[in-house]
C-alpha cells in the first residue's frame, strides 16, 4: 500500500492471482453487492447470481448495482449471473444474502445444485415464522450434505463498499471451514473472528434490527443521550436473555455478533431499521417509511415472530412488546420509555443475579 492511501480511503486494493478461488454469492441487495465485491477484489473469481436481469446487466456492463450501491464500482474477477446452477457450481464457497422471505423457497427450489461438502454461509438476519426457524436451520433441512455456517457483525454495507475499517464473525461448528472463511474474505480493511455458537451469532444479528427501529425512534424524538444510553443496554439484556433461553451462549452478546452489532445498528443512519424508526417518530406511516426505504427493513417482520415466540414461552420484553405497542396499537414512545422507568427495578446485568431475582427490567 502506497504512503497516500490507507484502509478505508475508499480505493480498491490491486487484485491479486495469489490465493485465487471460486465462490458464489447468491442475492444483488446491499449486503451481497458487498461480499462480492470484497471477494472480488481480493482476487477470487465472484459468480454473482441474482434474479434481475437489469442488474446482471448493468453489473455486466457497467460493474455498479445502482439500484442498492449508487456510484460504487466493483473490480476484479466478478460474473454475474441469472443461472444459480452456474453460480455455485464450482464455487468452493456459497454465500447466500437471499432475503428471510424468500430464503427457503430459492434454496429449495435449487438444492440440487449445491455438491456435497461445499460451504454455505448465511449474511441473511431473518427468522421464518414457521417454527421459528433461523437462515441456518432452513440451510441444514434444505441442504444437509453441504457444511453450513453464519456470518454476522456490525457490518453496515455502506462502509465495506468503501473498504472502512470492518469486523465480522464466521460462526460454524467445523474449524477448517472457519479457517476457509476467514481466509476468503479477510483482508486489510475487513477482518474475521470465529465463534462456534451459530445460533447465538445468528439470532442475536435478528433481534438486533427490531432494537434499532426503538433507537431510530428516540433519536426523532431527541430524547437525551442518558435516555438512548440506556435503551441501548437494556436492549443487549432483553435480546440476550430471550436468545440464552433458546440455547445461545450467553458470552456471544458481548462480541461483535452481540453488542457490536447492537451499537452499530442502533446508532447509524445508514442502518435501514433505525431509519425506518426514525421516519415513524418523526410522524410518518410505517407502510410509509418502509416504502420510503425501498429496500427491506427486517426488523418489522422479526418484531412479530419474537413478540409472538416470547409470550408462547414466557419470556419478558419489555421493548418488544412497546414497540409492537407504536407501531399496531397506537402507543407513543414516550410511553414505552415511562413504562421502562416505572417498571419493577431488578437486574441490571443478565445471568449475574439467581434467576428468581433477574427475570424482569
Amino acid at each position: 500500500m502506497s504512503e497516500n492511501t490507507r484502509p478505508g480511503d475508499g480505493q480498491s486494493p490491486p487484485a491479486s492471482s495469489e490465493g485465487k478461488r471460486s465462490v458464489a454469492v447468491l442475492g444483488g441487495g446491499s449486503f451481497g453487492t458487498a461480499m462480492a465485491k470484497v471477494l472480488a477484489e481480493k482476487g477470487h473469481t465472484v459468480h454473482f447470481w441474482m434474479r434481475n436481469q437489469d442488474q446482471v446487466l448493468e453489473l455486466i456492463e457497467q460493474r455498479t448495482n445502482s439500484r442498492y450501491m449508487p456510484g460504487v464500482e466493483i473490480e476484479g474477477d466478478l460474473h454475474p449471473t441469472t443461472s444459480f446452477a452456474s453460480a455455485v457450481a464450482d464455487a468452493e464457497a456459497v454465500f447466500v444474502a437471499i432475503p428471510s422471505k424468500a430464503f427457503r423457497e430459492v434454496i429449495r427450489t435449487h438444492a440440487s445444485d449445491f455438491t456435497d461438502g461445499q460451504i454455505v454461509v448465511s449474511l441473511t438476519k431473518g427468522i421464518e415464522r414457521e417454527g421459528f426457524k433461523l437462515m441456518s436451520e432452513i440451510l441444514q433441512e434444505e441442504v444437509p450434505r453441504t457444511r453450513i455456517g453464519v456470518l454476522s457483525g456490525p457490518n453496515l454495507a455502506a462502509e465495506i463498499v468503501n473498504r472502512e475499517l470492518t469486523a465480522t464473525v464466521i460462526a460454524a461448528k467445523d474449524p477448517e471451514m472457519r479457517r476457509t472463511v476467514q481466509e476468503l474474505l479477510g483482508c486489510d480493511y475487513f477482518r474475521v473472528y470465529a465463534n462456534v455458537d451459530v445460533y447465538g451469532v445468528e439470532l442475536s444479528g435478528a433481534l438486533k434490527n427490531i432494537y434499532a427501529i426503538v433507537s431510530g425512534m428516540a433519536a426523532a424524538l431527541d430524547l437525551g443521550e442518558n435516555a438512548r444510553a440506556m435503551l441501548l443496554t437494556r436492549s443487549l439484556a432483553e435480546m440476550s436473555r430471550f436468545a440464552v433461553s433458546l440455547g445461545a451462549n450467553p458470552m456471544t452478546f458481548m462480541g461483535l455478533a452481540g453488542i457490536g452489532d447492537l451499537v452499530v445498528t442502533c446508532t447509524s443512519s445508514k442502518s435501514r431499521n433505525y431509519r425506518v424508526g426514525y421516519a415513524v417518530g418523526m410522524g410518518a406511516e410505517l407502510d410509509d417509511a418502509v416504502a420510503e426505504l425501498g429496500q427491506v427493513a427486517e426488523g418489522i417482520h422479526t418484531l412479530l415472530l419474537v413478540k409472538e415466540k416470547a409470550e408462547s414461552v414466557g419470556i419478558y420484553m419489555p421493548l418488544v412488546k412497546g414497540l409492537y405497542d407504536i407501531l399496531y396499537g397506537g402507543a407513543s414512545i414516550r410511553a414505552v420509555i415511562n413504562g421502562l422507568m416505572t417498571a419493577v427495578q431488578n437486574s441490571d446485568v443478565e445471568f449475574i443475579l439467581p434467576r428468581t431475582l433477574s427475570g424482569q427490567g
